[in-house]
C-alpha cells in the first residue's frame, strides 16, 4: 500500500457553527500503495506521487529495496485542487518487518484524522501472482473490506499494455483481478511514470489520466456521501 492523497473533494455542505474551523486543512485522499498509496514494494508508488504532483517530491529508488521506510506526507495543487498525498511503505516491504509495516500503515490513518476520503491501491501491470494476492489480503486484514468502498486501483507501467488495449480489458482477463476490481466499484486507472509524460495519445497520457483520476475520486466521495475512512473503521476491522 502506498501514498495517501489528502484532498477536499466533498460536495458543498452547510457549515456546522459548533465545528472547529478547517479552512487551512486540505481535503484528504489516502492511497494504499492513494487519496493514500497502498501497494507492493517496487510497484511505482513513489514515482506515481511525483507524476501526480508534476515534480520530484517523493524519493524514488532503482534497487530491490524500498526507498519508502516511513510515511512521507506532501501537500500540493493538482489541476487547481489542493491535495495531500501520503506515501507509505510497501506491503511486504523488501527491507521492513511485515508487522512493522502494518503498524506504520495503521498509524498513518490515525495521524490523518479524521480520515482519508480515498485510497489508491498501486500495482504494476504484470501477472497477478500469489504474492500480489497476498498483498491485497494483507491490506484487507489491516483495513477490512470496508476500505474497498474508498479504493481506486492504479496500475503503473502502462506502456506494457498492447496497442489500443484499455486497462479494464487487461484486468478483466484475470478472474481474481476482475473480482477485486468489481469490489472496488470498477474504479481503476493506468499510468506510465516513464514514457507517458509527453505522449500525444489521448489515452496513454499521464495528464489525461490525472484529470480522469481526480474525477473518479470526486465521484467516490459523492457516492460515499462525503464520508471518509475513520479510525473507528480501522479499530473494528477484522481479518478476512
Amino acid at each position: 500500500m502506498h501514498p495517501y492523497l489528502n484532498q477536499q473533494l466533498q460536495p458543498p455542505t452547510t457549515p456546522d457553527p459548533e465545528a472547529p474551523s478547517q479552512n487551512n486543512t486540505p481535503p484528504e485522499i489516502q492511497t494504499l500503495g492513494g487519496s493514500r498509496h497502498l501497494g507492493k514494494t517496487g510497484s511505482g508508488k513513489s514515482s506515481l506521487g511525483n507524476t501526480l504532483f508534476g515534480e520530484n517530491t517523493f524519493t524514488v529508488g532503482h534497487t530491490p529495496y524500498s526507498e519508502t521506510k516511513l510515511c512521507q506526507s506532501e501537500t500540493g495543487v493538482i489541476n487547481g485542487r489542493k491535495i495531500r498525498l501520503v506515501d507509505t511503505p510497501g506491503v511486504f516491504d523488501t527491507d521492513n518487518d511485515n508487522d512493522e509495516t502494518k503498524a506504520r500503515l495503521m498509524r498513518s490513518i490515525v495521524e490523518c484524522a479524521p480520515g482519508p476520503h480515498a485510497f489508491l491501491l498501486v500495482m504494476k501491470i504484470d501477472r497477478y501472482t500469489t504474492q500480489e494476492k497476498m498483498v491485497v489480503e494483507q491490506i484487507l486484514k489491516t483495513f477490512s473490506e470496508e476500505v474497498l468502498r474508498f479504493t481506486t486501483i492504479i496500475f503503473t507501467r502502462g506502456d506494457d499494455l498492447q496497442d489500443s488495449e484499455k486497462i479494464k480489458d487487461w484486468a478483466n482477463q484475470n478472474e481474481d483481478l476482475r473480482v477485486l476490481l468489481q469490489k472496488c466499484g470498477g474504479r481503476c486507472h493506468v499510468f506510465d511514470n516513464k514514457y507517458w509524460n509527453n505522449s500525444q495519445d489521448p489515452y496513454r497520457n499521464n495528464t489525461v489520466q490525472v484529470t480522469e483520476l481526480l474525477e473518479t475520486i470526486g465521484r467516490t466521495v459523492e457516492e460515499n456521501g462525503g464520508t471518509f475512512y475513520t479510525n473507528e473503521m480501522l479499530e473494528t476491522s477484522r481479518p478476512i
